[in-house]
């Protein structure tokens, strides 16, 4: 039993030392034009999913069918979502084309609101996912995941006069009156 122990942790050390001097190599191309290894890609799926659920089971789920939540979220993911999880009627986007892995389609897939809540606030490593939490309150995390919720099965159409009838955010003003970051980016 011993010996069987001493191998085992000795093929364990070994496997560390070789995945190591790959890492170190640079033998491993993390480009995102290249895909994983599959046996990489279901592990890292793996602890992504196990730590967003972990983290995400003890939070509190507010009142998602409140019409101005969501008509809040509707400006919101118009604004900062729809480049990578697009909207009702979009295929592919310029941005959404060079990511690894592909971001979800809200339009096509239902939400856990407590783990997409959790995503938002904090982002994911290694994605483009951004940690929303940094520059918005709760309350706007919130509204993002009450509309995420409306988005299957709802029309291009339906999608357009959402959004049109949002209220405006000071959130999104990108540094002028218009909040036209174009602009802004234009006179520096």
């Amino acid at each position: 039993m011993t010996k069987c122990i001493a191998y085992c942790v000795s093929a364990l050390v070994v496997l560390a030392v070789l995945g190591y001097a790959c890492a170190w190599s640079g033998s491993y191309n993390i480009g995102a034009d290249v895909p994983h290894w599959p046996l990489t890609y279901r592990f890292l799926s793996m602890v992504r999913d196990r730590s967003i659920e972990h983290h995400a089971e003890s939070i509190h789920v507010p009142n998602l069918d409140d019409p101005s939540l969501i008509l809040k979220g509707a400006g919101q993911y118009a604004a900062m979502c729809t480049g990578c999880h697009l909207a009702p009627g979009m295929h592919d986007s310029e941005l959404r084309t060079g990511l690894y892995p592909k971001p979800p389609m809200f339009a096509e897939e239902r939400i856990d609101p407590r783990e997409a809540f959790w995503v938002i606030k904090h982002g994911i490593k290694l994605t483009a996912m951004p940690a929303w939490g940094a520059t918005h309150d709760d309350d706007t995390i919130w509204s993002i995941v009450a509309f995420v919720r409306k988005l299957p099965g709802m029309t291009p159409a339906q999608y357009k006069d959402i959004v049109a009838k949002a209220p405006p955010d000071e959130d999104m003003d990108m540094g002028n009156d218009k909040g036209d970051m174009h602009d802004s980016m234009k006179a520096h």
